[in-house]
């Protein structure tokens, strides 16, 4: 028994890579091979990442060169040769305005899943199925969602009265609220799954309700990733493009009402890059890096709240204490 003990941890010993030597690798271990690979594939996304970021700096310039910073004000957008006159505000005050609504349509169904999953049913299978609903919804494909609104949402609200056929900014609200729905619910349930039940136990023990304990301890407690998941759920939103693309009646103007038709940034692009060229080409491109730039901030404050979490959860228990 001994003995097989023994070659059991012999064998643990030997290098996973077998003898390198026979490949030209001798002294080196199987640890320096690995941590080489993994460096160099750590390096390839960096370079990959950087060549993105250099792509778009390049392609943005001529457009930057020919309007200046005044492209990112700008409501001009005329693609008529020899009068050429581009600018970027349209589509960002359509992708702030259809992300902004999304995410206040889509927080009070998502808030109260999840805390159907994390605290009234943690644990049961009503919780689990939801769960997996939650999931697959999560899973499904732009484009999917996009025909859905366009044969069953967009009648639907023409049905109620919403004029410009049924597309416009609320549309495209709609379904992008749906859309992050899941991210959001999911998000928000493991940061509320992470409030230690040594602080609602405490909270019970005083005769607090499951109610009171809910908004008193939990709540408070999982307030800052809460928060954070939902400012990370607002950068998917401001990339989303398929779906809103088919929906939000693509009119390159400022929109002046919930119920007036729009574009964004991101179906802009869709819509337009396959046949530009020159100027227009370089502005579309610049249009690229702004929405890289502003959804690369959003996500950085929300993963930088997300990681703080713990941090400012313990300051404040030891403040309110």
């Amino acid at each position: 028994m001994s003995n097989a003990i023994s070659s059991l941890f012999a064998g643990f010993k030997k290098s996973p890579l077998g003898d390198l030597g026979g490949l030209g690798f001798k002294g080196l271990s199987s640890d320096k091979i690995t941590k080489a690979v993994l460096l160099l594939s750590s390096f390839i996304i960096l370079l990959v990442a950087g060549g993105m970021v250099y792509s778009l700096v390049e392609g943005a310039i001529p457009a930057f060169k020919e309007f200046g910073v005044g492209f990112i004000f700008s409501n001009n957008w005329n693609p008529t040769s020899g009068s050429e006159n581009y600018g970027a505000l349209p589509f960002i005050a359509g992708t702030i305005i259809t992300s902004v609504l999304a995410l206040l349509i889509s927080f009070p169904l998502s808030f109260s899943a999840s805390l159907f999953l994390g605290e009234y049913y943690r644990g049961t299978k009503m919780a689990k199925v939801l769960g997996m609903m939650v999931d697959l919804l999560a899973g499904i494909p732009s484009i999917v969602y996009g025909l859905w609104a366009f044969y069953v949402l967009r009648p639907f609200l023409i049905s109620l009265g919403l004029p410009n056929q049924g597309f416009g900014v609320f549309t495209a609200s709609i379904i992008l609220a749906i859309m992050i729905i899941p991210y959001a619910t999911s998000l928000s349930n493991e940061i509320i799954a992470m409030v230690p039940n040594e602080l609602k136990e405490a909270a019970y023990s005083l005769g607090a309700t499951k109610s009171e304990v809910i908004i008193n301890v939990t709540i408070p407690s999982a307030r800052s990733g809460i928060i954070a998941g939902y400012i990370l759920s607002f950068g998917r939103a401001l990339g989303e493009t398929m779906a809103v693309t088919m929906i939000i009646g693509n009119s390159n103007v400022v929109p002046d009402g919930l119920f007036s038709t729009g574009n964004t940034m991101a179906s802009v692009i869709a819509n337009q890059f396959g046949e530009a060229d020159g100027l227009k080409l370089s502005s579309l491109i610049a249009i690229g890096l702004l929405l890289f730039l502003l959804t690369g901030i959003i996500n950085a404050i929300g993963k930088f709240i997300i990681k703080r979490w713990p941090k400012i959860i313990r300051f404040y228990f030891q403040n309110r204490i």
